[in-house]
């Protein structure tokens, strides 16, 4: 399995419950497996269909809907292109926390720590690393999310319709745009690409990037081009 190990119960008769494997999930994933199997369910698609769409084990994807896993990016992509959705309507989805009361006035408040966090893929050793944290609660005109970004190497392209803009909060990447090129860009740097612009990055001169990801809001799905199934799933 490529993302999050989940948690087994094991219990033997008058003996306690042993926890083995990992934490035991959080509301955030219970959320997003029961969004994922309400909308497999309404599409008519089995887990074996929506599992092989997604590129994924049917038994991975069974982990997800109980929450006893978490995805990854890439893995999210598949699923919101198969579901018609997208990441980011997935991710309001398993956002179960409380509102700041600011919310009710108009306006978003989230705090650090806050926001739907879910790995970017996996370090080339097999050890997760890397985050996206969704910065908006609510249905909104564009989504930002803080990513922490590792790897050294270019994963799939992404595409989707909508535009986007990248700014380097701290280190430096190089994204690939495909036909457009490639842009290095160092801290303090933003770039902007419409929708439909393949692109891909990598961290470059630095162990970790942080970067603000801003996308346009849109209901299309997201797309990602170029996918072979293997274990190193990484945007």
């Amino acid at each position: 399995m490529t993302e999050s190990a989940s948690v087994v119960l094991i219990r033997r008769r008058g003996a306690p419950v042993q926890k083995v494997g990992g934490p035991v999930p959080d509301d955030a994933q219970l959320a997003l497996g029961a969004e994922l199997r309400r909308r497999r369910r309404e599409r008519g698609l089995t887990l074996v269909e929506l599992a092989g769409q997604a590129q994924i084990s049917h038994p991975f994807l069974s982990q997800l809907e109980r929450g006893l896993a978490r995805p990854s990016m890439l893995t999210l992509a598949r699923l919101a292109a198969a579901l018609d959705t997208t990441q980011v309507d997935l991710m309001l989805a398993a956002d179960t926390r409380d509102h700041d009361a600011a919310t009710d006035a108009g306006a978003q408040v989230v705090r650090a720590g806050e926001g739907l966090r879910l790995p970017r893929g996996l370090a080339g050793r097999g050890a997760q690393a890397g985050s996206s944290r969704l910065l908006v609660r609510d249905r909104a005109a564009f989504y930002p999310q803080e990513f922490q970004e590792v790897h050294t190497e270019f994963g799939p392209y992404f595409e989707h319709v909508e535009d986007e803009w990248v700014y380097v909060v701290a280190g430096s990447i190089v994204v690939d745009l495909a036909e457009g090129g490639l842009a290095r860009l160092a801290e303090g740097d933003g770039l902007y690409y419409t929708g439909g612009t393949p692109h891909r990055w990598r961290v470059v001169d630095c162990p970790r990037a942080r970067l603000i990801v801003v996308k346009a809001a849109g209901r299309q799905a997201d797309s990602v081009a170029g996918i072979a199934a293997g274990p190193d799933e990484r945007p």
